[in-house]
């Protein structure tokens, strides 16, 4: 019997698990490398009062892969409502944290949490480091300290780095290298995909892994962090760190999306849709995959999982 395809996928947040809510039902091996970095919302606060990696990245990832019914995953993306300080926190952060004190391992605790959910495919954190910060220099040489600030200070950024260099997982240069696929994730690019790559050693893995490497591009432009983005300029930044000509492929979406619905997330969130510029595409060596691959039939604009899905999978099975 023909073993299954290897799919490494690098992402964090709501971007990852929505790819991954689709791809789980092809015919694939998956291990989604999660960022740990995240220090705003709930996942911040238990941060700060239970000293653990943050988890709320690595919760909607779980609860997407979940083959469970849909009743579960929403009981795991339940936020208390509350005048205590339990306000806000999602569930499964709490569970998560629970397991994390339980076990003494945030590995460990992803590994039971999956059989709970019944969650067919590997998910491993970055790394197990507690208090992984996020850098950013801006243009005019300000340092920016964390992914909640970053994103606030609606500044240009220069570089991204680590206040601590992390400690990276073994089984994530095990995933890479074994991978016949390697995903950056859609999601912001800033805080969900850099967070991986600049780890010297993780892009260095990318670099020599047999493995193509694919970036999904996302479908409009994050406030703050990546306004007047095209297509390449996404490109661009990951191969600042990457290297020149590392990225195989690129999919991006060429959806007509409704005129009022352009407007509106230009007015009330500051977010436009990233233009596929072709003529600095083409001075690019990776090939360009363009499908229809929005929907916003719910009113907003995502990216349809399945569909996505089903031209990652396309591609891997050439």
């Amino acid at each position: 019997m023909q073993k299954n395809k290897k799919i490494v996928i690098l992402g964090g947040g709501t971007g990852t698990s929505f790819v991954l809510k689709g791809l789980k039902y092809f015919p694939v091996d998956i291990t989604a490398v999660i960022t740990v970095s995240d220090d705003g919302s709930s996942t911040g606060r238990l941060r700060k009062e239970f000293s653990t990696p943050a988890v709320g990245d690595i919760r909607k990832v779980l609860s997407n892969l979940s083959t469970l019914p849909d009743e579960v995953r929403d009981v795991m993306e339940y936020r208390l409502s509350t005048y205590s300080e339990l306000n806000g926190h999602a569930l499964g952060n709490l569970i998560l944290t629970s397991l994390i004190h339980e076990t003494g391992s945030l590995q460990t605790s992803i590994k039971y949490l999956s059989k709970i959910l019944d969650v067919k495919h590997k998910v491993l954190p970055l790394s197990e480091d507690c208090f992984l910060t996020l850098m950013g220099e801006t243009t005019d040489g300000e340092v920016v300290e964390g992914e909640e600030e970053i994103t606030k200070a609606n500044k240009k950024y220069r570089r991204f780095f680590y206040k601590e260099e992390p400690h990276v997982l073994p089984e994530v240069f095990h995933a890479i290298e074994d991978a016949d696929l390697i995903i950056l994730s859609i999601g912001s690019l800033y805080t969900s995909v850099m967070p991986h790559i600049i780890c010297k050693d993780v892009a260095t893995a990318i670099k020599n892994a047999k493995g193509k490497v694919m970036y999904i591009c996302n479908a409009v432009t994050q406030p703050g962090e990546t306004d007047g983005f095209g297509v390449s300029d996404h490109i661009n930044v990951l191969e600042q760190y990457l290297g020149k000509d590392s990225i195989d492929v690129v999919i991006a979406s060429n959806s007509k999306i409704p005129k009022e619905l352009i407007k509106k997330y230009e007015t009330e969130e500051q977010k436009d849709i990233v233009p596929i510029d072709y003529e600095n595409i083409k001075k690019g060596k990776y090939e360009l995959i363009e499908d229809d691959l929005i929907t916003t039939t719910d009113g907003t604009i995502k990216h349809n999982s399945l569909k996505l899905s089903s031209v990652i999978f396309s591609y891997l099975m050439r």
